[in-house]
């Protein structure tokens, strides 16, 4: 209960001693710029009896004027969301704050003492320019203020807003680059059980063995990839070949593939994992599947200026269709690829007599 109302009050007590403070600070500035005139006009005069009167006459009904209008905006801020609000506060600044602050400026002169209407009159006369400039400059000052912070919330709102949408949309980018790793994995691991399975019904039972080694040892990789969003390039072609590896345990030396431009810079290159491994496995399964002779798999690595090229190619035969195998591995892929940076990209295509499947990493990130 103390603890609530403390809160509510703390706004209002700030309120308070700011505008103290500003209009006592004015007040001495007022008093001494008037000490200064009396002391070149020759007038006598004493500095705190000038503070007082200054402070009195001139302070007190700004603070109360302060601390009302300060007190009223921060409770109802929508006081002044639109124009004609704001020319009814003003109205009541002149009908109602104006005559108070002249009655209270002419008791502390000594000026009420009112015996007719023409002294009420000539009263009105001498008090009509008296604060006009002071109250209106603080109405206009309290008025920017809070149209300030107003400006200044929404900013920051907008800025909060943009900041969680980033966030989600962050997320869910993340989301959906598991849900496509999650659809990548057992597609990975449904070939690789295939290899396998192909050995144990052609009754070999130690090289099935050795299969299942090397699938352990795959295994071991893609699930240590997959905690991270990145690995490399050289660290993905170690396990395409140690994938290969497993691979020639069902087609034996039909399967064939030629490297070319692999050296120091794909340590550097970052990737998604599983990268090149639907690459291959595509171009495994659209050839030695469909011929009985042995592979032309040529896999490069290009680089032209700021861009890593990943070129994987493979004959077609002539009644191939003109896309043949750009299925799930390859669509996900391409997914993976724009999700990890937005110029990264694969193009897959029939280019004459050779299906080519090219990856394009910028390099700007690994140099």
């Amino acid at each position: 209960m103390k603890s609530s109302l403390y809160h509510r009050l703390q706004p209002f007590a700030r309120i308070v001693a700011v505008t103290a403070c500003l209009w006592t600070a004015i007040s001495v500035l007022g008093a001494l710029q008037t000490y200064s005139d009396n002391l070149r006009a020759g007038v006598d005069s004493h500095y705190p009896a000038l503070l007082a009167t200054w402070f009195v006459e001139y302070a007190v009904p700004l603070i109360v004027l302060s601390i009302v209008l300060s007190s009223a905006l921060t409770r109802w801020p929508t006081l002044i969301a639109r124009p004609r609000n704001v020319v009814a506060l003003f109205a009541v600044l002149v009908l109602l704050f104006q005559p108070a602050q002249w009655t209270w400026m002419a008791w502390q002169r000594g000026l009420l003492q009112i015996a007719s209407v023409q002294d009420a009159w000539q009263l009105l006369l001498k008090m009509l320019l008296v604060g006009w400039f002071s109250t209106t400059g603080t109405f206009a000052a309290i008025l920017a203020f809070f149209y300030f912070r107003q400006a200044r919330e929404r900013e920051l709102a907008w800025q909060r807003s943009q900041t969680d949408m980033l966030n989600l949309r962050l997320a869910l980018e993340e989301q959906r680059m598991l849900a496509l790793r999650a659809q990548l994995e057992p597609h990975f691991l449904f070939n690789a059980l295939n290899a396998i399975s192909a050995l144990v019904r052609g009754g070999d039972r130690p090289l099935a063995l050795h299969g299942i080694n090397l699938l352990s040892d795959l295994l071991r990789y893609v699930l240590s990839a997959s905690a991270g969003t990145t690995t490399t390039v050289a660290a993905e072609l170690r396990f395409v070949q140690d994938y290969l590896d497993l691979q020639r345990l069902r087609y034996g030396d039909r399967l064939r593939m030629h490297v070319d431009g692999a050296d120091a810079l794909l340590q550097e290159v970052p990737c998604p994992p599983l990268l090149l491994q639907p690459l291959v496995e595509n171009a495994l399964r659209h050839e030695l599947d469909c011929t009985e002779g042995a592979s032309d798999i040529r896999l490069a690595f290009i680089r032209e200026k700021d861009v890593l090229l990943v070129r994987v190619t493979n004959p077609v035969g002539q009644d191939a269709p003109p896309n043949p195998g750009a299925g799930l591995g390859l669509a996900n892929t391409q997914d993976r690829l724009r999700l990890m940076h937005s110029e990264a990209s694969l193009s897959a295509g029939r280019q004459g007599e050779r299906f080519v499947a090219e990856i394009r990493l910028p390099l700007a990130s690994a140099d």
